[in-house]
């Protein structure tokens, strides 16, 4: 899509992707939802975008750097993501995933990681598109009761 604007998450864009986050899950989004979304909005060190369409949020991608870890050096990671359904596969996600690597790079990072259900071909696929395979970690869970 040619006239897609990509800029940095504000505050404000916080609705628009609850609404976006919901309709791709189908369920009502956490009513702490929007409170991470301004957060990060707020945060100059993450790489937060939106892709904007006609004035409206069409997508967007909310990543952060993460400074320690397990054996792993700086790196980023993709939180979360998504594109309006209605605009799903016409590159919007290529599109927010390109602004992200750009500044990761001015950073010097050089790792970026996510995480995907085993289950979310779509998912998966998008991802591996944009040149990610398996790292050399693995998640673990544990559930609190």
């Amino acid at each position: 899509m040619e006239n897609v604007i990509i800029r940095r998450l504000r505050p404000a864009d916080a609705d628009e992707i609850s609404r976006i986050y919901s309709a791709i899950t189908q369920k009502p989004t956490r009513a702490d939802f929007k409170n991470l979304v301004e957060d990060h909005a707020l945060s100059t060190s993450d790489a937060c975008f939106v892709a904007e369409l006609d004035g409206a949020v069409a997508g967007f991608m909310i990543s952060y750097i993460m400074t320690l870890g397990f054996g792993i050096e700086k790196s980023a990671w993709i939180a979360t993501l998504g594109v309006n359904p209605q605009y799903m596969g016409q590159g919007i996600g290529a599109q927010l995933s390109r602004e992200v690597f750009k500044f990761y790079q001015a950073e010097g990072i050089q790792n970026v990681y996510t995480s995907v259900r085993w289950d979310s071909t779509d998912l998966l696929s998008f991802f591996k598109t944009l040149g990610f395979d398996r790292s050399n970690f693995i998640n673990l869970r544990k559930i609190l009761e």
